[in-house]
């Protein structure tokens, strides 16, 4: 908990930021309108599909809201995660602390004493922030808070396919100008839960089954893959590798136990997650929860797992913000984290998504390997003042996180070469410049396909993604005691490219070698070495005249479809091996 002081003193220490409220001194904090500003004028507040609101809270009810602090030395981090990233630097693979990266992006004594008094002043209680200090959690009521950040206006909403309950404000919040320097964001007021895009597709039409599989399981992964019965992990390193779910979700023990009894039993396997970090529910399993674990388990097996799980949260906190802030307070966590987690980047503020950037870029610095899905809606599709355009997501977007695009087998029912699942997430970031570890490869594509959309449908210069794919089409499922057939999205390639790196990394830890961390800039330079390459299928957009629902198309070498391809594991190995 955060300390009280001297309030008055801690605000004198603010550079004014109009006149009046160099008149006002430390009562600006408190006088809304000319003295305030918007941190987030461009969030998106269209209620999401399936949520309906229960009308205005309770003045008195408790909400837990998150205030993102103004970070120092950003740019220096970015310098950092590209030399300890590079095979080629002297830094490569000399991961930063958690307390390194504290000690380089930690705010300013000032930008933590103002917040800190501001937030002690409206009567904010319980203030937790985290061993980075970038963040502040506290407890206000809806009075309180709605006094504090002028604007907001909390109302419940339900939704989602599971009814949950969320409190969120349908109305911009703004903040004393003079806190301008010092706070990014405030969490806990505009965004939604996601929902999952997995889907049940039907089983494709087959007549006989003999040399056939009927949809794809931990046999069919590893036979594709080249994974043998050997390649698991030892049990005798720490090696550990984690899978995120922000969907109110969580798997059951008994369905992971059984999915192994029916799946498992040509490889050394653990039938039990690790640890979980938060709280698993009682009720219905989710399939999406239970995909990820029983995927990243059967990929990267007899490796020790962990499960961040969502449900038991607050109403008014965000799932996937509460794991940004888990991250930032825990020294030692998993390698290799796989996250099912989405949203349009034109619907996330620019504050939020910027410093959501950082976030991430904080885990590369550390030597983490977030593997994102790359969505399940291709090139996706909105409309901009009359025109449409591709619609990139985010995270996936970022260029501090290694996405995962989706293929389907050939021939559905046999273990053949893989060819683009039209649902694979991809395109060209609108927010976030094109890396220059991928400049080379990007160029490359532009200039030799011979499918390009129109100019007008995308930002070239842009951050252009997948990096890899997996297969995200047909898989079996135990979730609540039944096993189910043909769910499809790239929730199931991901987990199996995490599971994948996993190995890798168990090898480069029994070698002495530190794990592999932020993969995009090796990826890169070594052209997809150890990936099979795709080069067949395009995937879905929008449905006019123009593109008639076709975005990007597969073809040699990378491409923002299924990026350089599907993990060929003993040559990956190989390649990523050393140094």
């Amino acid at each position: 908990m955060l300390e009280g002081g001297n309030t008055v003193a801690a605000q004198l220490l603010l550079k004014p930021a109009c006149r009046l409220c160099s008149l006002l001194g430390f009562l600006a904090l408190f006088v809304p309108g000319k003295c305030s500003y918007s941190p987030e004028p461009d969030q998106q507040r269209m209620l999401p599909p399936g949520w309906v609101s229960l009308g205005r809270v309770d003045s008195e009810e408790e909400l837990s809201l998150t205030f993102a602090l103004r970070q120092q030395n950003v740019e220096r981090l970015s310098e950092l995660v590209q030399a300890v990233s590079d095979p080629g630097s002297p830094r490569y693979g000399k991961y930063l602390t958690l307390e390194d990266v504290a000690e380089l992006v930690r705010p300013s004594p000032l930008t933590f004493r103002t917040v800190q008094k501001w937030l002690l002043a409206a009567g904010a209680r319980n203030c937790h922030s985290v061993t980075t200090q970038d963040f502040l959690t506290c407890w206000l009521s809806v009075r309180q808070a709605e006094l504090l950040l002028p604007g907001a206006e909390f109302h419940r909403y339900v939704g989602g396919p599971a009814e949950i309950h969320v409190i969120r404000s349908p109305r911009p919040y703004q903040l004393p100008k003079a806190l301008a320097p010092h706070v990014d964001f405030v969490g806990g007021l505009h965004r939604f839960p996601p929902t999952s895009s997995l889907r049940q597709r039907p089983e494709p039409e087959v007549s006989g089954t003999v040399g056939l599989h009927l949809g794809v399981t931990p046999t069919v992964i590893r036979q594709r893959y080249n994974l043998t019965a050997q390649d698991v992990g030892s049990g005798t390193t720490n090696n550990s590798q984690a899978c995120a779910q922000f969907l109110e979700q969580y798997f059951h023990d008994s369905d992971l136990a059984e999915f192994m009894r029916l799946f498992g039993g040509n490889f050394a396997h653990q039938a039990s997650v690790a640890r979980v970090v938060g709280q698993q529910g009682r009720g219905r399993a989710g399939i999406e929860a239970s995909l990820d674990v029983e995927y990243l388990m059967s990929a990267g097996a007899n490796i020790s797992t962990w499960v961040y799980s969502s449900p038991g949260r607050h109403e008014s906190q965000e799932p996937f913000l509460q794991w940004l802030l888990l991250l930032s307070n825990e020294s030692a966590l998993p390698h290799v984290h796989t996250v099912s987690y989405g949203d349009d980047e034109d619907s996330l503020s620019s504050a939020y998504i910027q410093r959501v950037n950082t976030e991430l870029m904080k885990a590369a610095a550390r030597g983490l390997t977030l593997l994102f899905a790359s969505g399940d809606s291709g090139a996706g599709c909105w409309s901009v003042s009359g025109r449409h355009q591709f619609r990139p997501s985010f995270p996936a977007s970022s260029p501090y996180v290694t996405t995962v695009g989706g293929t389907s087998f050939q021939n559905p029912f046999r273990v053949t070469n893989e060819i683009v699942d039209y649902i694979s997430g991809g395109g060209f970031s609108n927010v976030f410049p094109q890396p220059s570890y991928q400049e080379e490869a990007v160029a490359q594509f532009l200039s030799s396909s011979p499918h390009l959309p129109p100019s007008s449908y995308f930002n070239a210069s842009g951050r252009a993604y997948p990096d890899v794919a997996a297969l995200s089409d047909g898989y079996w499922v135990v979730s609540n005691s039944v096993p189910i057939p043909w769910v499809s999205g790239t929730s199931a390639s991901t987990p199996v490219f995490g599971g994948v790196l996993s190995l890798i990394n168990e090898h480069r830890i029994l070698s002495g070698r530190p794990p592999l961390g932020f993969l995009n800039p090796r990826l890169y330079q070594q052209r997809g070495a150890g990936l099979f390459d795709v080069t067949h299928g395009c995937h879905e957009s929008c449905l006019n005249e123009e593109v008639q629902g076709q975005g990007f198309c597969s073809g040699p070498g990378w491409d923002p479809v299924t990026g350089w391809g599907t993990p060929n594991f003993p040559a990956l190995l190989k390649t990523l091996i050393n140094p």
